[in-house]
């Protein structure tokens, strides 16, 4: 016979008010948290919702769906330039959840807090009907005035890119098709780096400062890199030229590169990275790119902004390239 599960109060007195540190919180005693900037700060909020099966496997570990779902808005966070405050949950918990399920998601929560120097603001808890779905807004904090946007982005100025991209799109597929790794040609070592790169996010938190300093325009990868460079495109008139060769590549992706050509343009523009995608005024760029590598968060120089209406265009070795081989994801 299954354990009794707690009911509302007390899953939040037992899972949920052990996350609430900020004094703004209550401990979770009152329905709703009072969070007050800082003087001469912008708040900056951002939330992302996560459905099992959709943006995640139902049957993953807890602990990385709850890093997870904390780490794309953390993502967001610092690609306007904004350091973490906090956080509000929203958790509509499947017919069959149980105590150890939420114990552990919990665990995964509080480990990414303390990564991440974010904490529990608040929320709710529902039961769902479809499966496990997660919505987190995240709260962060700017200088007055120097949040980034979309649609700052200027002729002249250079494109950079951080990380790798393409490895999470490769992972998703190794997910959905046990054959994958295989065709693909990856060896063990090279399938648990692109699984690890899809389940577990790593958002750019450390180069939030460059962003807000150095900046026109910036937004997270996770659509897929050429159509994140078009949001920044079609938000600022302007049009993006990206060299693909100068597109930084994982081993693994530079191996899918060579074996099969096809899936490396489509997990190019597949979404996931959750990288960061600026542009950064031509006489700013080298300043930009030696403070990110200080940061232990190299950028990475990939094209240049140009005038224009919202076109990217990809090249190769000086020629055009299709940019709509691919098509990146989509919430509907």
């Amino acid at each position: 016979m299954s354990a009794a599960r707690p009911g509302e109060f007390e899953l939040i007195k037992q899972f949920f008010a052990p996350l609430a540190k900020n004094p703004g919180s209550v401990g979770l005693t009152d329905d709703a948290a009072v969070l007050s900037p800082r003087d001469g700060y912008d708040l900056v909020l951002t939330k992302d919702v996560l459905a099992a099966d959709i943006h995640f496997f139902a049957d993953d570990a807890p602990e990385a769906i709850a890093a997870k779902a904390l780490r794309v808005n953390l993502s967001d966070l610092a690609a306007k330039g904004a350091t973490p405050r906090g956080y509000l949950l929203g958790l509509a918990l499947p017919k069959n959840w149980t105590a150890g399920w939420l114990e552990r998601f919990c665990n995964g929560l509080a480990a990414d807090q303390a990564a991440y120097d974010i904490d529990l603001l608040g929320g709710d808890t529902i039961r769902s009907s479809n499966g496990l779905q997660v919505s987190i807004t995240a709260i962060g904090e700017v200088e007055a005035g120097n949040a980034v946007r979309r649609c700052g982005a200027k002729p002249g100025d250079q494109l950079f890119v951080t990380g790798t991209i393409g490895d999470a799109a490769a992972g998703l597929k190794a997910r959905l098709d046990p054959e994958f790794c295989r065709r693909s040609g990856l060896n063990e070592d090279q399938e648990k780096h692109i699984l690890d790169r899809y389940l577990l996010p790593r958002p750019r938190t450390r180069l939030a400062p460059m962003i807000a300093r150095y900046a026109s325009a910036s937004m997270d990868v996770s659509d897929g890199l050429l159509s994140d460079a078009g949001h920044i495109a079609t938000a600022s008139a302007v049009d993006m030229r990206i060299d693909l060769e100068a597109v930084p590549l994982s081993m693994t992706m530079a191996h899918i590169k060579e074996a099969a050509p096809e899936t490396f343009f489509s997990c190019l523009n597949g979404g996931d990275d959750y990288e960061i995608l600026a542009a950064v005024p031509a006489q700013s760029a080298a300043d930009f790119a030696a403070d990110a590598r200080a940061a232990g968060c190299p950028a990475h120089a990939i094209g240049r902004v140009d005038e224009g209406n919202g076109g990217v265009h990809l090249s190769k070795d000086g020629a055009p390239l299709a940019a709509g081989q691919s098509v990146g994801f989509s919430h509907f």
